[in-house]
């Protein structure tokens, strides 16, 4: 299959530069202005309505990033969880009123739980059971909404973890997303598995890509090919699967050259 059209992840300070790029092509955006604290916890009401403004004219898929400062999902206090849940249902309100259907969401999992899985018998059931727990009443909303929860790779060592939790929940709002960054540091800093073999591992589950690069030291959000990651079998590897998954340019800087890396990227995949 062809490569899907090439998004970005994007705030409303960022708009002025990249809207022509995004909406003369119906490319994916992410928007980004709602992961903040201080910013879910508020009244939101005066972002949303000037980014539906902003959005008039955009045909193509629009999806956010949820809130994540904080957040852990396999929190073991139940009061706490039910917090976190309660922010992250009101992302996907926020999601709906911006017409978008995906939200992205943070795995817990990272390189101590998988170290102490044989440690402790009861911390990878209690971790999944916490999450599960965390994102039912989300799902519930998300369903309604028809909004579908992507669950990125954060420091995530072991991608079973996050394709297990979504085999266990079984719910048709909730799929994975594989930041190809954190794949990559996991994979210098922890010896995970390479970035396109953590594609491979998502399987049919994969809905949403992050590409961003990095030097495997830190998260550095470069744009593709500024980094140390292998872009072509990347590119190869999502091109060829049977159900696209949604792609998204999460760069830091100097976002003028989004249109130049898209375009890269997508001659690699051809």
């Amino acid at each position: 299959m062809p490569l899907p059209t090439i998004g970005a992840a994007v705030q409303m300070r960022d708009m002025d530069a990249l809207q022509d790029w995004i909406f003369t092509a119906d490319r994916p955006i992410e928007i980004q202005d709602f992961v903040g604290a201080e910013v879910i916890a508020g009244d939101v009401s005066d972002l949303v309505a000037a980014w539906r403004t902003r959005l008039d004219g955009h045909r193509g898929p629009r999806g956010i990033h949820g809130p994540f400062f904080g957040l852990d999902l396999s929190n073991p206090d139940r009061a706490i969880r039910d917090i976190i849940a309660a922010r992250l249902i009101k992302g996907v309100e926020i999601a709906a009123q911006l017409g978008a259907d995906v939200m992205v969401v943070h795995s817990p999992f990272n390189f101590w739980h998988k170290l102490n899985y044989a440690n402790y018998s009861f911390l990878r059931p209690g971790l999944m059971d916490a999450c599960a727990e965390c994102l039912a009443p989300v799902l519930d909303r998300a369903a309604g909404e028809g909004v579908t929860l992507v669950l990125e790779n954060i420091d995530d060592t072991d991608p079973a973890d996050r394709g297990d939790l979504v085999t266990r929940i079984g719910h048709a709002n909730l799929k994975l997303s594989v930041d190809t960054g954190h794949a990559d540091l996991a994979h210098a800093n922890y010896g995970a598995p390479p970035v396109v073999d953590v594609l491979g591992a998502a399987g049919e589950q994969l809905a949403h890509v992050h590409l961003q690069d990095v030097d495997g030291h830190a998260d550095r959000h470069w744009h593709p090919g500024d980094g140390r990651i292998h872009w072509r079998p990347v590119m190869e590897h999502l091109a060829g699967l049977g159900d696209p998954a949604r792609l998204i340019l999460e760069v830091r800087a100097k976002l003028h050259r989004l249109p130049e890396t898209a375009d890269r990227l997508a001659r690699l995949a051809a």
